[in-house]
């Protein structure tokens, strides 16, 4: 499971999603990409199991990389515990996703077996995405 080796601050406030994604908005370095095009969190386990069922799918060839980490804490207290006492325990990790942020790239497999790889890691996540392919540089001579 992912999630931050250590933090300067063990808890943190909720924030808000403003905006679009700046960074990490195009293929930096695979051929195809999940992209998001809604907001919103995206915990450690589905993370994981999108990128589990992306290798399982590509039969361990290619490459696949992560474009998000999970380093926001999600704190909560406990089963009928009453109010106040203070915030409660972190009890997951999100990455904050904005819509345009590349979450997935893969490369190093054909086109058919990427476009089904990619496909059924969109339902790992609880993000709308959509499939962004490469387009081949024309040799302009």
């Amino acid at each position: 499971m992912l999630m931050p080796k250590r933090t300067k601050y063990q808890k943190m406030h909720r924030g808000r999603m403003r905006g679009v994604a700046s960074r990490g908005n195009r293929l930096a370095h695979g051929d195809y990409g999940l992209q998001a095009v809604s907001r919103g969190y995206v915990n450690a386990r589905q993370i994981e199991a999108a990128r589990r069922v992306l290798t399982h799918n590509m039969r361990r060839q290619g490459r696949v990389w992560i474009g998000i980490f999970p380093d926001k804490p999600i704190t909560r207290k406990p089963v009928e515990v009453r109010m106040g006492g203070g915030k409660g325990a972190v009890d997951h990790w999100v990455a904050i996703v904005k819509p345009g942020r590349m979450l997935f790239e893969i490369a190093g497999v054909e086109d058919e077996i990427a476009r089904k790889a990619l496909l059924l890691a969109m339902d790992k996540l609880s993000v709308r995405t959509r499939l962004v392919v490469r387009e081949e540089e024309s040799l302009v001579g």
